[in-house]
């Protein structure tokens, strides 16, 4: 099985549409100690928007949204765009398929998005995660991601369960 990673198109807009609504799915079904804060940060009808939005908010030349294909099928996604910190980039949406996982598709995926990031001149990479998608803390530290001091402000009855990540571009 060969993965592929290229830049998302217009077209691949249900493809990349389906790949979040499925990773909302899983921190849903993995929020059982935290749900108020996926309804905060994934209500149905606010991710809805933000799905739609995301060609804005990753666009090339200071952003994209990567995606991971198997024969031609979208098997995963990753993102990333400007923080507000000059020369720092935050990835957001990492997320593979369940069918396609082992496969590699997430460390490629996090790769491509780092040297993207580094062409488009960051010098650092930001990310975060929650304690029970394990899977992701574990490919974040085989990548070289190490943990870090929260970089943005949230409820404090949320920061036991966020992971916070940086990498050095």
């Amino acid at each position: 099985m060969t993965v592929c990673i290229r830049s998302a198109t217009a077209e691949d807009a249900p493809d990349v549409a389906r790949l979040c609504w499925a990773y909302r799915d899983l921190l849903l079904s993995r929020s059982s100690d935290f749900p108020d804060m996926v309804e905060f940060y994934y209500g149905a009808d606010s991710y809805a928007d933000l799905i739609n939005d995301l060609p804005r908010i990753h666009a090339r030349p200071k952003g994209d949204i990567l995606l991971a294909t198997v024969d031609s099928k979208v098997i995963g996604c990753a993102m990333y765009y400007p923080f507000e910190i000059k020369g720092v980039t935050e990835i957001k949406r990492v997320f593979v398929d369940q069918t396609a996982r082992g496969t590699g598709a997430g460390s490629a995926l996090l790769r491509a998005t780092m040297q993207a990031a580094q062409t488009d001149g960051y010098t650092r990479v930001v990310l975060d995660t929650v304690t029970t998608l394990t899977e992701a803390i574990a490919l974040y530290g085989r990548v070289g991601f190490q943990p870090c001091a929260p970089y943005y402000e949230t409820n404090p009855d949320f920061m036991p369960y966020l992971r916070f990540f940086d990498h050095p571009l």
